[in-house]
């Protein structure tokens, strides 16, 4: 299978649906910015891959401005309800994982697209979210990734009253390649573009999702949604070979990357062969020692101390570097994370730039669609604990730990590679292969992205440290990494169990090359 990259001389959109990029480049062809199509690429995605992302979910921004310079980053996840405690839960070993006792967190996505949008913005708010509300009024065809995963998730949307109507119609599985047309959703972001954010945290759409949750039981309110705000944070930076790294600050688990390629700056990978036992190995120990930290101390750093600046220090990365056993692998317990996930990066021709994920958390997210809006609600907070003593135990008014995690790698103070991938648990160990096969081995985006991939540990399910492998890699390095103690399964060439994967990388000339994953239904468009 050959895989080329897309070069354009002054814009690119990547995406994990074709025609979510479609969008994005019909908005830079109307004279909009990265910003715009980024909304719009957003907004398409929550229509046309409506099994991994939706308005009733989350999304973390990086942005690149032109005019103001620097990174700045937006955090557009969720909190809780303020009346949402442990307690509701009492007797109980976890939060549900679907149903209407799992949505416990406000969509943070809106919130997002208007932050943005109103910050940098340049067409009309109708405008942007115009492209999104066509593929929901007129439909689309059905994406294998959607029909696989409807297919797979039959008995969870079936049990849904609003969703089964929407998901399953007639009760069968929408074959893939059909035209799928959603007229409630694409009527709640007609809504949506007609008056704006407030319709979703205030006014109509507010009312009529938390009507619907609560006919049911359900634990969120009018106060949560209208108290909700996103908020502009400060990055997450390291760097790695003279190269700076930006991700999203906690809750976001942003700050595993970072520390992974500090870790790894401290072996000379240029000596060792690429896809190679030791590749592997070293690649997987490093993140390993990452998410130790990461399980320990992540969630709302309003509620909890995280020391990030020991965590991201060199010297703390040179301290656990040493610890790498280069021939055997270590045992680290980790807790199980979702993997319904889109990520997308947009750079314009003036050279703004949006790296940015969005997620509903599992597939289909709580399953629950809110009455007759269309909207699917995310279960996010059922990965709260309720355990008083873990750190990230359930709160009012508190934001879970969060793998969205977009990223950027940035040259003397400029965009030079964005880059993310879907895939929970995966998303660190994905970030980590890109970035190190583009910087220490010269790959272009696609190429980076279409190399053989792995996936340690779960993304759901029970914890296990079992380590995935695609099967284009060869034998005689799975059998090594077995020999070392790595629980080793093999499977399939391209597996969307490694995640969707996306780069865009700016290169010397000012070109933009983007990379998009053979893995699912995505394009690189530039020109």
């Amino acid at each position: 299978m050959i895989h080329k990259a897309i070069t354009g001389t002054k814009t690119m959109v990547v995406s994990p649906h074709h025609l979510a990029s479609a969008a994005g480049a019909r908005i830079l062809q109307k004279g909009g910015n990265a910003f715009d199509a980024a909304v719009a690429v957003s907004a398409s995605l929550a229509v046309v891959y409506p099994h991994m992302t939706g308005l009733g979910g989350d999304s973390f921004w990086l942005l690149h401005s032109v005019r103001d310079g620097g990174i700045r980053a937006y955090n557009a996840s969720g909190r809780s309800g303020h009346r949402i405690t442990r307690d509701l839960f009492a007797g109980e070993a976890a939060i549900p994982h679907r149903g209407i006792r799992s949505v416990i967190t406000v969509p943070g996505m809106v919130d997002g697209w208007d932050a943005v949008h109103r910050e940098y913005g340049r067409l009309a708010w109708s405008e942007v979210l115009e492209p999104a509300i066509g593929y929901a009024l007129e439909g689309f065809p059905v994406s294998v990734d959607q029909h696989e995963n409807t297919a797979s998730r039959f008995s969870v949307l079936a049990a849904e009253p609003y969703t089964s109507d929407i998901f399953l119609p007639n009760g069968r599985v929408p074959r893939a390649g059909e035209r799928w047309v959603q007229t409630a959703l694409g009527n709640s972001l007609r809504e949506l573009a007609q008056k704006g954010r407030d319709a979703f945290y205030k006014g109509s759409l507010a009312k009529a999702i938390v009507a619907s949750l609560q006919e049911r039981g359900g634990l969120l309110t009018l106060d949560d949604f209208a108290g909700h705000s996103g908020g502009w944070v400060t990055p997450a930076t390291g760097s790695y070979r003279g190269y700076e790294l930006y991700q999203l600050p906690p809750n976001s688990q942003g700050f595993t990357g970072i520390m992974t390629m500090q870790i790894l700056e401290r072996f000379d990978l240029a000596a060792i062969e690429h896809g190679s036992f030791e590749y592997y190995h070293l690649l997987i120990e490093a993140l390993k020692l990452a998410f130790k930290d990461r399980d320990r101390y992540l969630s709302d750093p309003d509620f909890t101390a995280i020391p990030l600046e020991r965590l991201l220090s060199k010297a703390y990365a040179a301290e656990l570097a040493g610890q790498i056993d280069r021939q055997r692998a270590r045992e680290v317990a980790t807790r199980p994370v979702g993997s319904d996930t889109a990520y997308a990066a947009v750079v314009d021709g003036e050279g703004n730039a949006v790296s940015f994920i969005q997620s509903l958390y599992f597939e289909f997210g709580s399953a629950v669609t809110a009455g007759e809006t269309g909207i699917l609600l995310q279960n996010r907070g059922s990965f709260f604990s309720l355990d008083p003593n873990h750190v990230n135990r359930l709160e009012p008014n508190k934001r879970t730990f969060h793998t969205l995690m977009p990223a950027m790698a940035c040259r003397d103070g400029k965009p030079y590679i964005l880059y993310g991938t879907q895939g929970g648990e995966g998303q660190p160990q994905t970030q980590t292969a890109l970035l190190t096969r583009m910087i220490d081995y010269g790959m272009n985006p696609q190429q980076a992205v279409s190399e053989p991939r792995w996936l340690w540990g779960r993304t759901w399910g029970e914890p296990t440290q079992e380590l995935r492998l695609e099967s284009r890699i060869a034998e005689p390095v799975r059998h090594r990494l077995r020999e070392a103690g790595h629980l080793v399964r093999t499977v399939q060439a391209y597996d969307g169990a490694v995640g969707h994967a996306h780069a865009i990388q700016i290169d010397d000339h000012g070109f933009r090359i983007g990379g998009t994953d053979p893995r699912c239904d995505g394009a690189a468009i530039g020109w």
